[in-house]
């Protein structure tokens, strides 16, 4: 039995390690097979577009050249011109780093930053605040025991500690959250005093609310279950409490009459009861196996577990893929069994111990095998075992299962010293959390309800392209032309009549010969007789010229002055009709119904779920760029030169699966491809998206683009990995799981000891 808890403790230590560090990925394959990473090339010139996505392979048509995702889809005289749009794309092997899902949001889609940071607000104040208050009694309790004169809650602490050690504070520059968990935090210290402490002294208080809010959800499962189970400070453990306390004792320590005593305890008690009713059966269930858990545990193949450990233990960066593949599969079968007999191991150790403990004419065993009529609503049965806790675990029950609880009650300080650890590698407590999540401004949220109301308001009311005072100036100048095209057309009008006047005249001299018979020489005087002799039309046709001939000038004069006004007016507005006032680009886009739950009171939670967030795909935009302070490095599809900025974005769930590389197929038209069912869509819409949509584009007549992929169906990993930040109410069954993993070092020893003892005292 020794060589048999030997590599029990030796094998678990192993599998809380892999629990709580990174997992090391094994490439199933070297052939790339799916999408990691996508970046925008766009530019003026194809050429320099290209050119930005070098180390990238470039979406391309069916004529093997590069797609123009905004092709011919800019604006005419004033407008930013045109701009070529690539699309990019980087592969892995690793289904872990593909992106599963790429959408679309446009500026005026339907999202709001606002919203998600004033969510955001509301998740802090309604449940990270109230819980870190509750919690901090455990922390609290930590530290005593830390410092205590008590053997067991010292040695218990210190246990804790060096567990709580794997993790480190980024925030604190890498200081160990055991060591730093035994200062104040900065909340309990209050902002006044913290800002007072210089740099170095910040360092050792930690920020337990972001913490909280933003951790690894493992890792904040993790510390919460440790912390609980560092709590109490008494001397005898609540299993010893619980021993002596009766519900009649409750009600007497009240000093009130049976009914409003009654009421009381339903005031102290009730909700943590119901929450350990909702783990009672569980519990029960697995006392009731008991012979079951001897006959696993006692054919426990040690040879096996052995062999399987010291195969891991020998891998190195040398050994070939088949001997990683073998090792890997060899522990992962012997870890399945080892975890068995662990639970077995524990649960016949807390079985034999709850058997020894007399209670109410009975045992504590008997008071744990009652069922729970759950219907009927009434807990009372469940007050003395809440009483019997400290605050500190109080505030944790649910982080911990009733197993654990007994565990912790049954081990003492020589088992925790014999389930030292101590691991080198340390994990950050943000490990795989892309924080920026967490920034004012940084996430824009989305839902139905908002893409609803942005699609009903997309119908903008304008009055047209031009002011009323173009419209004016374009008319009064067409007036103008036509004034000066008719002053132009009287004046060539009283020109002709000059003409055919003068040659009346001409007509009239040689008549004037031929009457008499007589030729001779017109002296001018002989000509203004005649004229004197026609002196009206004369006048009419002297005076309109010149009157006609002063009009055409002055006319031509405005003419050319009003043109250049309405040309410049014309020539403005389409340059203001063309320029847009770009909003900021999300970092990241989520949608409501990903991250909002209701409890069970009807009240809206906010749930940290890292891979519902959708990450804004970059560019190539420099610093230099004419909208770089607003846009930053994000991708506008319709290259900075749209109606409005229509932004990528992609998402890495592992829950999906993933695009498999070189599926991109980009076509002009609506007709699905064969053997195609998804691509780049809007958020909250299946459909592939029209990626030349003139809701965004100046140019309604430019070519439609619709980029299709195909995903490996069936690829998607089982997420073991619970990277999200999890903070929420209710996780007791998900922290009973992972509580397998958790204290498992500490109690394996006096678990397989105590039934050693057993068998000893049996014989």
């Amino acid at each position: 039995m020794k060589k048999i808890i030997t590599i029990i403790i030796a094998l678990l230590l192993a599998i809380v390690t892999a629990a709580i560090l990174p997992a090391q990925v094994f490439a199933e394959g070297t052939e790339e097979k799916y999408i990691s990473e996508i970046k925008i090339g766009m530019d003026k010139k194809a050429d320099k577009a290209l050119a930005a996505l070098k180390g990238y392979e470039v979406l391309k048509g069916s004529d093997g050249k590069p797609v123009d995702l905004n092709k011919d889809a800019g604006g005419g005289t004033g407008s930013k011109g045109q701009k070529v749009v690539y699309l990019g794309y980087k592969k892995t092997s690793n289904k872990s780093e593909a992106i599963t899902d790429l959408a679309l949001m446009n500026m005026k889609g339907g999202y709001s930053t606002d919203d998600y940071d004033a969510l955001m607000g509301t998740y802090m104040k309604s449940e990270v605040t109230p819980f870190v208050d509750s919690f901090l009694a455990a922390i609290r309790e930590y530290r005593e025991n830390y410092k205590s004169s008590n053997e067991k809650n010292r040695a218990r602490a210190k246990y804790i500690h060096d567990m709580l050690n794997m993790y480190f504070d980024d925030d604190c520059g890498g200081a160990l959250i055991g060591d730093l968990l035994l200062n104040e935090t900065k909340y309990e210290m209050g902002d006044a005093a913290y800002n007072k402490l210089s740099a170095a002294e910040k360092k050792k208080h930690a920020d337990i609310l972001t913490i909280v809010a933003q951790s690894n959800g493992k890792a904040m499962l993790m510390m919460e279950n440790l912390l609980t189970r560092a709590a109490d400070t008494s001397e005898s453990s609540w299993l010893d409490r619980l021993a002596e306390m009766t519900y009649d004792d409750i009600v007497d320590e009240t000093g009130l009459s049976p009914s409003k005593a009654a009421k009381e305890l339903n005031k102290l008690y009730y909700d943590d009861a119901e929450g350990m009713a909702e783990m009672w059966d569980t519990f029960r269930t697995a006392l009731e196996g008991y012979d079951e858990d001897v006959s696993l545990v006692e054919s426990f193949d040690e040879k096996k577990a052995n062999a399987a450990l010291d195969a891991m233990e020998n891998l190195t960066e040398n050994s070939s893929k088949n001997e990683v593949e073998k090792a890997v599969e060899e522990f992962s079968d012997s870890q399945v069994d080892t975890v068995k007999v662990y639970q077995a191991a524990e649960r016949i150790a807390v079985h034999d111990y709850l058997a020894g403990v007399e209670y109410e004419g009975g045992t504590l065993l008997d008071y744990f095998l009652q069922p729970i009529d759950e219907d009927e609503a009434d807990y009372s049965m469940l007050f003395p075992l809440i009483a019997s806790f400290s605050e500190g675990q109080r505030a944790g029950l649910e982080f911990v299962s009733l197993q654990e609880l007994c565990v912790m009650a049954m081990t003492d300080s020589d088992g925790y010293k014999e389930a030292a650890v101590d691991i080198t590698e340390k994990v950050s407590i943000y490990d795989g959390i892309d924080r920026g999540i967490f920034e004012p401004g940084g996430v824009g949220l989305t839902s139905d309800a908002q893409r609803t109301r942005a699609l009903e308001n997309a119908v903008e009311e304008e009055s047209g392209v031009f002011s009323n005072t173009t419209r004016a100036m374009m008319i009064a100048t067409a007036v103008c032309f036509g004034a000066f095209a008719a002053s132009a057309l009287v004046l060539s009008g009283f020109g002709v009549a000059r003409l055919m006047y003068n040659q009346y005249i001409k007509n009239e001299v040689i008549y004037y010969n031929e009457a008499f018979g007589e030729v001779r020489e017109w002296s001018t005087w002989d000509v203004i007789t005649v004229n004197e002799r026609n002196e009206y039309p004369y006048r009419v046709i002297t005076k309109g010229t010149t009157v006609s001939g002063w009009m055409t000038v002055g006319l031509s004069v405005v003419m050319i002055i009003m043109t250049s006004i309405s040309l410049w007016l014309t020539f403005r507005e389409l340059k203001e009709h063309y320029k847009v006032d770009f909003t900021p680009i999300p970092r990241y886009m989520v949608d409501e119904k990903d991250i909002v739950a209701y409890n069970n009171k009807g009240e809206k939670i906010m749930l940290k779920n890292q891979a519902a967030y959708y990450k804004a795909v970059e560019c190539n935009r420099t610093e230099d760029a004419e909208f770089y302070k607003v846009l930053s490095v994000y991708a506008d599809l319709n290259g900075d030169v749209g109606k409005q900025w229509l932004a990528l974005y992609a998402e890495r769930n592992e829950m999906n699966d993933p695009i498999l590389a070189g599926s991109f197929k980009a076509v002009s038209d609506e007709k699905i491809p064969a053997g195609y069912e998804t691509g780049i869509h809007m958020f909250g819409s299946s459909a592939v998206e029209n990626l030349n949509n003139p809701l965004y584009d100046w140019n309604e007549s430019a070519p439609k683009v619709f980029v299709y992929y195909k995903v490996d169906v069936g690829a998607a990993a089982a997420n073991t990995s619970v990277a999200a930040s999890t903070f929420s109410i209710g996780t007791i069954a998900l922290s009973a799981g992972a509580g397998l993993f958790i204290g498992i070092i500490a109690t394996t020893f006096i678990m397989l000891n105590a039934r050693k003892k057993k068998e000893k005292s049996a014989a």
